[in-house]
């Protein structure tokens, strides 16, 4: 064989392993906890095709002949990460693996996330080896609009093959470190709303302009930047807001209530302040890490503001959030933990890193819980998974397994 036909030989191979079908899975669960409905004691969760077949007791589901099985005493939907940076953001806190945040103005809309996203850097890895299988990842908060999040999954050839939705989200932050000083703009919170305010209205008239140009069949020059403005004020692209303090939440309510965009808060450590207020709003809120550092404007954050916002009626995911050091992020698994053992039930704390956070990214019809016809992604543990003892023994996503070594 010369070295053309084995050149062509490898290849054929290449493409027959990375194209072929999932293997046919079935999992095994002393608890199945499903997220849409009990939890089911000796369950099953058969696999075909990436999907999810059924799912049951296994005294009603026999596994069929020849299938691959997985066992485990806790079964889960694989979690999801409401909040994050990871994959923008490096393992190494060196500038070459650092894209969370482009410093070059305060309002950058048009930045994707889709674009600077490595869907193979090891922070990702790190995270799905707890049983994320799924990141919503953004540009850090720091500027007044940092750009476009997109939901993914943390297993994938590419990102355009493991991305869910893209963009997913318009990033803003009304809070301290998106100041930049007295003598620099903005730099008093009146000045960063009154600038968000400002470029809203340039949209509007932007997404008037471009209407007439269509109507009257002329040509138009696109912007970028108000395209991504004037896409949330359409209500296609909602609006996450990163604020902390009452005072800089109730700024985000008022503009949301000013421009009728759909927003979501973030971090919102202050939020336990004003629920009637958020939940009058419709607004759901994905919370900072439950062991957030209290400091600056995150100071006054409780391990109860989970549970106080459940309690209200009030929408709640959790995420990892974003720090500038290492290890960088979070891992929501345990910041879970934490909400269940502050006033959430295990349920409801599960909730908030599957199916109740497939919801608010509008995913939910393809991850967060485990039905039949949703994409095959679950998280296998040998205990409790809030207990911090116990280990993440498999993780399975588009029905592969791609993590088997206990975490």
């Amino acid at each position: 064989m010369n070295k053309l036909q084995r050149n062509l030989a490898f290849l054929f191979l290449f493409i027959l392993f990375t194209k072929q079908a999932p293997a046919q899975l079935a999992v095994h669960g002393e608890t199945v906890y499903t997220m849409a409905g009990p939890p089911i004691e000796n369950g099953v969760v058969l696999i075909q095709n990436g999907k999810i077949k059924a799912v049951g007791p296994a005294s009603s589901l026999p596994i069929p002949s020849g299938w691959q099985q997985r066992k485990a005493k806790v079964v889960t939907p694989g979690l999801i990460d409401a909040h994050a940076t990871a994959g923008l953001t490096g393992i190494f806190n060196q500038d070459h693996d650092q894209d969370q945040l482009d410093h070059g103005s305060a309002i950058q809309a048009q930045l994707r996330a889709l674009d600077a996203f490595n869907l193979h850097e090891p922070l990702v890895a790190y995270l799905r080896s707890f049983g994320i299988t799924c990141l919503h990842s953004s540009h850090a908060p720091g500027e007044l609009v940092s750009g476009q999040s997109l939901v993914v999954k943390t297993a994938g050839r590419t990102v355009d093959q493991a991305v869910l939705k893209a963009p997913a989200m318009l990033t803003a932050t009304l809070r301290s470190s998106a100041s930049k000083g007295a003598r620099k703009s903005p730099g008093t919170r009146a000045k960063m709303v009154a600038m968000l305010r400002q470029e809203f209205i340039r949209a509007q008239d932007y997404q008037r302009r471009r209407k007439e140009s269509d109507q009257e069949g002329k040509a138009f020059q696109r912007d970028l930047n108000l395209e991504a403005l004037a896409e949330a004020l359409e209500g296609r692209l909602p609006v996450l807001i990163t604020a902390d303090r009452a005072q800089d939440i109730a700024s985000a309510l008022r503009l949301q209530q000013e421009f009728g965009f759909s927003l979501v808060l973030d971090s919102a450590a202050e939020s336990y302040l004003m629920p009637e207020e958020i939940h009058q709003a419709g607004v759901p809120v994905i919370l900072h890490p439950t062991m957030a550092r209290p400091q600056g404007d995150r100071e006054n954050l409780s391990f109860r503001t989970a549970a106080k916002l459940k309690a209200a009626g009030i929408a709640v995911a959790l995420q990892s959030g974003y720090e500038s050091y290492v290890p960088k992020v979070r891992v929501v698994l345990f910041e879970a933990a934490v909400a269940a053992a502050h006033g959430l039930s295990f349920e409801q704390a599960l909730a908030t890193v599957t199916v109740d956070a497939a919801r608010l990214l509008g995913v939910a019809d393809r991850v967060g819980s485990l039905e039949a016809g949703k994409d095959a992604d679950l998280a296998l543990y040998d205990g409790d998974p809030f207990e911090y003892t116990s280990h993440c023994i498999g993780v399975i996503i588009d029905g592969q397994v791609v993590e088997s070594e206990p975490r």
